[in-house]
């Protein structure tokens, strides 16, 4: 098994368990208007980031051309939901055991998309720009909604 399928294997096995975890500590209201209150919303965020890397860590697995791209995609998000929780912006949601497993697969997924280590496709600095700017709406959404 070569270095790309298993640090895909890993990014999909963290993404599960972490997912996994999240889903259940979910709760969903009993009444139809709690459903429109942010609180509900906010439960998402760190649910939506093990998706992102589910789906980078699908991609890395395939070797699909827009790994890269879904990479600095997660590797953003997961690093700005620290940031702007310690700027202020919103306070996360996140456990801080899960805010250090994300941002060490983040600075991998970083140097993973930016080296095109498997060259799979560089990311282009538009991509890089527009990966950057999902990642904090992302973020900006399940937080601060």
């Amino acid at each position: 098994m070569n270095g790309r399928k298993i640090i895909a294997s890993v990014f999909i096995l963290i993404a599960v368990v972490l997912g996994v975890v999240f889903y259940s500590r979910l709760s969903f209201p009993a009444g139809l208007e709690h459903y429109f209150d942010s609180e509900y919303y906010n439960q998402f965020g760190p649910l939506a980031i093990c998706v992102e890397l589910l789906i980078a860590g699908y991609y890395l697995i395939t070797g699909n051309s827009k790994t890269n791209f879904t990479l600095a995609l997660f590797a953003f998000t997961a690093i700005l939901d620290p940031i702007f929780s310690l700027f202020g912006l919103f306070t996360s949601i996140v456990p801080n055991y899960a805010m250090i497993i994300f941002i060490c697969c983040a600075l991998v997924a970083l140097f993973l998309a930016f080296t095109n280590t498997f060259k799979l496709g560089r990311i282009s600095w538009v991509g890089a720009f527009l990966s950057f700017v999902l990642g904090s709406a992302v973020e900006l959404f399940f937080n601060y909604l």
